[in-house]
């Protein structure tokens, strides 16, 4: 049987909850509330028509200009190539907003699941098309969420920062090829030194469960959205709503695997757990409000 030596992790959506989303959105509306207003009604563009559906479908997973064009034809605006960048900086200078202003925060299940993955023998790799990942990632205090959580684990340092983690960091470079091409993932693996057949990809988007099964890997769907129906579809192994579901240990035997009671969706050819491993409900003790796990850039933070 296969075993999996590598695990390939998507940031926004997966590790983070990071304000992509919410800085294409309001780009879009000031744009359209102010330089664009001309072309606003040339569109099918209003402010309630930029829904998570929305984003997922469209912006997802992708590079800037990609993600800017794919919005942008969405909406119908007309002339594309006139826009296109004009929108995609507009976008950077919000996320770039928003970051100094801390507007994010860090799912615990997915790292808890990542120190699992990493106490268990694998090596991980960050790979996001975002140029902003690697500034998320070293803002999560991960020694101190371990700490809160009472997480004793090998793999990490009590000042340690969730970058740290990570063997492999190729997010936010150049690539030929956006999602859902495999480029990003194939060099990752490549990096890590793992076979791609030897890596699972977890990801929270379409065009990145297909860019890790078009490289021939697995793919774990994480479905924060209410989108499994979508991720399964992409071709994902295994779709859980919390990271919490699966069973990371069984990760370095080959398995992808969760409990019946998790509520996963599984292909046809998945093991499924023999035992139950269901996420913290919000009562839960170890629910814990994750800003306080990441660092602010007004107390001493990272930039």
């Amino acid at each position: 049987m296969a075993t999996f030596r590598g695990a390939i992790f998507d940031v926004d959506g997966v590790l983070v909850d990071s304000p992509h989303e919410k800085a294409w959105r309001e780009a879009l509306r000031e744009l359209m509330e102010t330089d664009w207003s001309g072309l606003r009604r040339r569109t099918t563009w209003t402010p309630d028509a930029f829904t998570a559906l929305v984003y997922q479908q469209h912006v997802s997973g992708k590079p800037r200009m990609t993600g800017a064009r794919s919005a942008l034809e969405h909406f119908g605006v007309p002339d594309v190539d006139n826009y296109v960048g004009t929108y995609a900086l507009r976008k950077q200078d919000m996320i770039e907003r928003l970051l100094a202003a801390g507007d994010f925060t860090a799912y615990p299940d997915a790292l808890r699941f990542i120190i699992g993955a990493k106490d268990a023998g694998l090596i991980v790799a960050a790979a996001s098309s975002s140029r902003n990942a690697a500034q998320f990632l070293a803002r999560v205090e991960l020694g101190e969420f371990a700490r809160v959580q009472r997480i004793s684990s090998p793999s990490v340092r009590p000042d340690m920062s969730l970058l740290e983690l990570f063997d492999v960091d190729v997010s936010g470079r150049d690539f030929a090829r956006g999602k859902p091409d495999p480029e990003m993932f194939l060099t990752a693996a490549l990096e890590l030194g793992v076979d791609p057949t030897e890596a699972v990809v977890v990801e929270d988007a379409a065009v990145g469960v297909q860019a890790a099964k078009a490289g021939g890997m697995a793919a774990i769907g994480i479905a924060r959205a209410d989108d499994a129906d979508l991720l399964a579809s992409a071709g994902a192994d295994l779709v859980v709503t919390s990271l919490d579901d699966v069973d990371s240990p069984a990760l370095v035997r080959g398995r992808l695997r969760t409990s019946d009671a998790a509520g996963s969706h599984t292909r046809r050819d998945e093991r499924t757990a023999i035992g139950p491993s269901v996420a913290d409900p919000p009562s839960h003790p170890r629910w814990r409000d994750v800003r306080s796990w990441t660092s602010n850039p007004e107390s001493g933070g990272q930039p």
